[in-house]
Protein backbone atom coordinates (compact mmCIF):
# COMPACT_ATOMS: atom_id res chain seq x y z
CA UNK A 1 0.00 0.00 0.00
CA UNK A 2 2.95 2.07 0.34
CA UNK A 3 2.09 3.30 3.77
CA UNK A 4 4.83 3.16 6.86
CA UNK A 5 1.75 1.14 9.01
CA UNK A 6 -1.87 0.94 9.12
CA UNK A 7 -3.89 2.66 12.08
CA UNK A 8 -6.36 -0.31 12.04
CA UNK A 9 -6.38 -3.46 10.03
CA UNK A 10 -9.33 -5.94 9.95
CA UNK A 11 -10.27 -9.46 8.82
CA UNK A 12 -13.45 -9.13 6.85
CA UNK A 13 -15.01 -12.86 7.58
CA UNK A 14 -14.69 -15.72 9.91
CA UNK A 15 -13.19 -17.83 7.23
CA UNK A 16 -13.12 -21.23 9.09
CA UNK A 17 -10.19 -22.82 7.08
CA UNK A 18 -8.08 -19.36 7.43
CA UNK A 19 -9.02 -17.35 10.45
CA UNK A 20 -6.70 -18.36 12.99
CA UNK A 21 -3.60 -18.39 10.68
CA UNK A 22 -5.19 -14.77 9.37
CA UNK A 23 -4.99 -13.74 12.73
CA UNK A 24 -1.80 -15.17 13.80
CA UNK A 25 -0.80 -13.27 10.61
CA UNK A 26 -2.49 -9.33 11.82
CA UNK A 27 -0.55 -9.94 15.53
CA UNK A 28 2.52 -10.06 14.07
CA UNK A 29 1.91 -7.13 11.69
CA UNK A 30 0.97 -5.44 14.89
CA UNK A 31 4.47 -6.81 16.82
CA UNK A 32 6.36 -5.08 13.63
CA UNK A 33 4.58 -1.98 13.88
CA UNK A 34 3.19 -2.08 10.71
CA UNK A 35 -0.89 -2.08 11.68
CA UNK A 36 -1.19 0.31 15.26
CA UNK A 37 -4.51 -2.12 16.17
CA UNK A 38 -5.59 -5.37 15.06
CA UNK A 39 -9.57 -6.21 14.70
CA UNK A 40 -12.01 -8.65 12.87
CA UNK A 41 -15.10 -7.72 11.05
CA UNK A 42 -18.32 -9.80 11.44
CA UNK A 43 -17.20 -12.30 14.19
CA UNK A 44 -19.70 -13.91 16.73
CA UNK A 45 -18.66 -14.26 20.13
CA UNK A 46 -18.23 -18.11 19.36
CA UNK A 47 -15.16 -16.69 17.17
CA UNK A 48 -14.21 -14.21 19.37
CA UNK A 49 -13.90 -16.98 21.85
CA UNK A 50 -11.95 -19.50 19.33
CA UNK A 51 -9.84 -16.29 18.63
CA UNK A 52 -8.57 -15.29 22.20
CA UNK A 53 -8.06 -19.03 23.48
CA UNK A 54 -6.10 -19.82 20.23
CA UNK A 55 -3.90 -16.83 20.42
CA UNK A 56 -3.91 -14.68 23.51
CA UNK A 57 -4.59 -11.79 21.75
CA UNK A 58 -7.88 -9.48 21.75
CA UNK A 59 -9.14 -7.90 18.84
CA UNK A 60 -9.13 -4.05 19.63
CA UNK A 61 -12.11 -3.59 17.17
CA UNK A 62 -14.93 -6.28 15.98
CA UNK A 63 -16.90 -4.35 13.11
CA UNK A 64 -20.51 -5.85 12.74
CA UNK A 65 -23.99 -4.51 11.51
CA UNK A 66 -26.10 -2.94 14.41
CA UNK A 67 -28.94 -1.14 14.58
CA UNK A 68 -31.98 -1.70 16.31
CA UNK A 69 -33.86 -3.62 14.01
CA UNK A 70 -31.54 -6.37 14.78
CA UNK A 71 -30.20 -5.20 18.29
CA UNK A 72 -31.69 -8.29 19.96
CA UNK A 73 -29.62 -10.44 17.65
CA UNK A 74 -26.67 -8.80 18.78
CA UNK A 75 -27.17 -7.92 22.11
CA UNK A 76 -24.94 -11.04 23.48
CA UNK A 77 -22.17 -10.17 21.06
CA UNK A 78 -22.20 -6.25 22.53
CA UNK A 79 -22.49 -7.53 25.71
CA UNK A 80 -19.23 -9.75 25.26
CA UNK A 81 -17.35 -7.20 23.40
CA UNK A 82 -17.81 -4.63 26.27
CA UNK A 83 -16.58 -7.04 28.92
CA UNK A 84 -13.74 -7.81 26.84
CA UNK A 85 -12.48 -4.14 25.66
CA UNK A 86 -13.61 -5.18 22.04
CA UNK A 87 -14.76 -1.84 20.28
CA UNK A 88 -18.00 -2.49 18.10
CA UNK A 89 -18.25 -0.71 15.11
CA UNK A 90 -21.30 -0.19 13.64
CA UNK A 91 -21.53 -0.83 10.20
CA UNK A 92 -24.91 0.08 7.64
CA UNK A 93 -26.49 1.66 11.18
CA UNK A 94 -29.12 3.53 8.29
CA UNK A 95 -29.13 0.56 5.37
CA UNK A 96 -33.03 -0.08 6.70
CA UNK A 97 -33.81 3.91 7.05
CA UNK A 98 -33.80 3.64 3.36
CA UNK A 99 -37.50 1.84 2.98
CA UNK A 100 -39.01 3.97 5.66
CA UNK A 101 -38.57 4.94 8.76
CA UNK A 102 -40.16 2.80 11.86
CA UNK A 103 -42.37 4.76 13.82
CA UNK A 104 -40.77 4.55 16.59
CA UNK A 105 -38.10 6.34 15.31
CA UNK A 106 -40.01 8.84 14.01
CA UNK A 107 -42.01 9.50 16.94
CA UNK A 108 -38.65 9.99 18.96
CA UNK A 109 -37.39 12.09 16.16
CA UNK A 110 -40.05 14.41 16.69
CA UNK A 111 -39.46 14.28 20.18
CA UNK A 112 -36.00 15.15 20.10
CA UNK A 113 -36.28 17.48 16.91
CA UNK A 114 -33.68 15.76 15.36
CA UNK A 115 -33.86 13.49 12.19
CA UNK A 116 -34.36 9.47 12.22
CA UNK A 117 -30.70 8.96 10.84
CA UNK A 118 -29.68 11.31 13.90
CA UNK A 119 -31.76 9.57 16.31
CA UNK A 120 -30.76 5.84 15.51
CA UNK A 121 -26.89 7.26 15.21
CA UNK A 122 -27.29 8.78 18.99
CA UNK A 123 -28.70 5.62 20.14
CA UNK A 124 -25.87 3.40 18.40
CA UNK A 125 -23.24 5.80 20.61
CA UNK A 126 -25.57 5.55 23.31
CA UNK A 127 -24.73 1.66 22.97
CA UNK A 128 -21.15 2.14 22.91
CA UNK A 129 -20.48 1.46 19.56
CA UNK A 130 -18.54 3.59 16.87
CA UNK A 131 -21.46 4.20 13.93
CA UNK A 132 -19.79 4.01 10.36
CA UNK A 133 -22.86 5.92 8.14
CA UNK A 134 -22.42 5.84 4.84
CA UNK A 135 -22.57 9.17 2.70
CA UNK A 136 -21.16 11.12 -0.23
CA UNK A 137 -23.74 14.09 0.55
CA UNK A 138 -21.62 16.91 2.32
CA UNK A 139 -25.37 18.07 4.47
CA UNK A 140 -25.98 14.67 5.05
CA UNK A 141 -22.33 14.00 6.47
CA UNK A 142 -22.90 17.05 8.36
CA UNK A 143 -26.10 15.96 9.44
CA UNK A 144 -24.30 12.85 10.96
CA UNK A 145 -22.43 14.45 13.10
CA UNK A 146 -24.83 16.77 14.84
CA UNK A 147 -25.35 13.81 17.54
CA UNK A 148 -23.68 15.15 20.16
CA UNK A 149 -26.26 17.83 21.52
CA UNK A 150 -28.46 15.69 22.62
CA UNK A 151 -29.22 12.27 24.90
CA UNK A 152 -31.98 10.02 24.20
CA UNK A 153 -33.58 8.87 27.76
CA UNK A 154 -33.58 5.45 29.09
CA UNK A 155 -37.17 5.10 28.05
CA UNK A 156 -36.07 6.19 24.67
CA UNK A 157 -33.37 3.84 24.41
CA UNK A 158 -35.67 1.00 25.34
CA UNK A 159 -38.19 1.68 22.62
CA UNK A 160 -35.84 1.84 20.24
CA UNK A 161 -33.64 -1.40 21.85
CA UNK A 162 -37.86 -3.18 21.41
CA UNK A 163 -37.89 -2.44 17.61
CA UNK A 164 -36.03 -6.23 16.59
CA UNK A 165 -38.34 -7.77 19.20
CA UNK A 166 -41.39 -7.31 16.78
CA UNK A 167 -43.35 -6.70 20.00
CA UNK A 168 -45.43 -3.20 19.10
CA UNK A 169 -44.36 -0.68 21.48
CA UNK A 170 -45.28 3.13 21.68
CA UNK A 171 -43.04 5.48 23.05
CA UNK A 172 -43.64 8.88 24.67
CA UNK A 173 -41.22 11.04 26.77
CA UNK A 174 -43.20 9.93 29.62
CA UNK A 175 -42.14 6.51 29.57
CA UNK A 176 -43.42 3.15 27.53
CA UNK A 177 -46.86 1.88 27.40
Amino acid sequence: MGLGYLDLYLIHWPATSRRNDSWKALVELQKQGKARSIGVSNYTVRHLEELMVNSGVVPMVNQVEFHPFIYKQQEKLLTFCGLHNIQVEAYSPLSRLTKGVHPIIQKIAEQTDKSPNQVVLRWCIQHGTVPLPRSQNPLHVEANFDIFDFELSDNAMLALDSISDGVRVTWDPEGMR
